[in-house]
């Protein structure tokens, strides 16, 4: 953790809905001008799409059916914990942009699916922050966990994560229902042991309950709206959170546990800016205060 050069991180699944937080984090960035350095988890895997494909052929031929993005061969993982610790002591640091789309591709006169070239991070940045699969990552050999002053986990209980991913995928990346099941499986024993355990590090957990049925994600023609679900939003150390005043705030909310509270799903957006936004002032206060 770094006073003069902070560190927010948001972790995630695939199709867990990271992205729509980024998005929180953008408005309130631009409200509080606050400077953020944007680095996103899908430039530090360690294959650009063509290869990923021919690895993953390999393993099969050698009877490994789980070779997957969650997991350490196909990532960056010290690469990550460098840039964090980098940034926390110097404010500096290097990524890249992984092209996701023809658009994107387009954009940078590539092809999609390959990385752009490694640059520097833009200089007198006010924070780092890092939204993909692996901001809070803990193995035997990197502790990517201890460097975000603010970690925040999204996990959507796990048949709405898998209709998410179904319905994005599918829409924005062209694949098939087939594929996108397939990609599940074989993502299963890494998402279990690099994934998961992410969010025992976090400070704070969204979690999204969707009230409707989605017993057979596969087949889920819809993603459950806000509306038709609750938001589960679990704090690390409570100390120091105002609960009832977020009560008041929030219509519908209530607490299950002394560092859980419940609320609307619809009021997702809400909750998110009373929670980060002071959260956010402190991590600048700090600042503020470091560089005299």
């Amino acid at each position: 953790m770094s006073a003069l050069h902070p560190i927010v991180a948001v972790t995630g699944s695939s199709g867990a809905g990271t992205t729509a937080i980024t998005r929180i984090f953008e408005e309130i960035f631009r409200r509080e001008s606050i400077n953020a350095a944007f680095v996103h988890g899908d430039s530090f895997h360690r294959h650009d799409r063509k290869e990923m494909q021919v690895r993953m052929a390999q393993e099969a031929a050698r009877g490994n059916a789980h070779f997957s993005h969650f997991g350490p061969e196909s990532n960056l993982f010290a690469e990550l914990e460098g840039l964090f610790r980098e940034y926390s002591e110097t404010g500096a640091g290097r990524t890249r942009h992984y092209l996701h789309t023809d658009e994107e591709a387009a954009r940078h006169g590539q092809a999609a699916g390959t990385f752009t070239p490694w640059e520097d991070l833009p200089r007198e940045s006010d924070l780092l922050f890092y939204e993909g699969l692996h901001g809070g990552v803990v193995t035997g050999t990197v502790n990517i966990a201890r460097y975000p002053d603010l970690l925040i986990g999204v996990a959507p209980v796990i048949n709405l994560e898998w209709i998410q991913k179904l319905h994005r995928d599918k829409a924005v990346r062209g694949y098939t229902t087939e594929a996108v099941t397939d990609t599940i499986l074989r993502r299963m024993p890494d998402y279990v042991h690099y994934v998961v355990p992410q969010f025992s590090h976090t400070h704070i957990n969204f979690q999204r309950v969707p009230i409707v049925d989605t017993s057979d994600p596969f087949a889920a023609r819809h993603i459950p709206n806000p509306d038709e679900s609750f938001l589960v939003i679990r704090f690390a150390n409570p100390r120091g959170i105002d609960f009832p005043y977020l009560m008041s705030m929030i219509q519908g909310a209530f607490m299950s546990r002394a560092n859980t509270i419940v609320c609307p799903g619809g009021k997702m957006d809400l909750a998110m800016q009373l929670i980060l936004t002071p959260m956010l002032w402190q991590l600048m206060d700090r600042r503020r205060q470091a560089r005299g």
